[in-house]
C-alpha cells in the first residue's frame, strides 16, 4: 500500500497513456481510479468478447487485469519511464458473468527495475453486488526512454 500523493500532472499522464491503448478502447475499458501504486479499470459486458458459453472471454479479463497492474506499477516508476509486462499468472476463480468487470490493481513491491503487482477482478451485477472472478500476480519492468 502506498500513501504518497500521485499529483495531478502525473495522474494526467497515466490516464492519457491508458487512453492511447487501442486494445483497452476496443474493450470499452474506463479508468475508475488512479493513485500512487494503485489503478482500477472497469470494462462493460460485451457480447462480442464472450467465449462459446456466453461468459466474457478469459483473454479480455486478463487484458484488463494486466493493464491495471502495469499502470499501477508505472505510477511508482521514475517520471518519463514506461512499463512493460514481464510475466503474469492468472487464477480464474469463476465464470465472468456480470454487467461490468472491475480490475483493482496494487503494487506489492516496487523495485528499480522490476515491480510486482496483484489485481483482483470482480464481476459487478446490476443489483450492485459483486463477486471476485479472477486474481492476477504480475511482474512489470521499467523501460527507460532511449537517449
Amino acid at each position: 500500500m502506498h500513501d504518497a500523493d500521485l499529483g495531478p500532472a502525473r495522474e494526467k499522464l497515466i490516464r492519457e497513456s491508458i487512453e492511447r491503448q487501442t486494445m483497452l478502447a476496443t474493450l470499452g475499458v474506463e479508468v475508475a481510479e488512479v493513485g500512487a501504486g494503485r489503478v482500477v479499470l472497469e470494462m462493460p459486458f460485451r457480447g462480442d468478447v464472450c467465449q462459446q458459453n456466453g461468459f466474457v472471454h478469459a483473454g479480455a479479463i486478463t487484458t484488463v487485469a494486466d493493464s491495471a497492474c502495469g499502470y499501477a506499477a508505472q505510477t511508482l516508476m521514475p517520471e518519463g519511464s514506461d512499463v512493460l509486462s514481464v510475466e503474469f499468472k492468472v487464477n480464474l476463480l469463476r465464470p465472468a458473468v456480470g454487467e461490468r468487470f472491475r480490475a483493482e490493481a496494487a503494487v506489492v513491491r516496487a523495485g528499480r527495475t522490476l515491480t510486482v503487482c496483484s489485481a483482483d477482478v470482480f464481476a459487478l451485477a446490476a443489483d450492485g453486488s459483486s463477486k471476485q472472478i479472477a486474481l492476477m500476480q504480475a511482474t512489470m519492468t521499467t523501460v527507460h526512454p532511449a537517449p
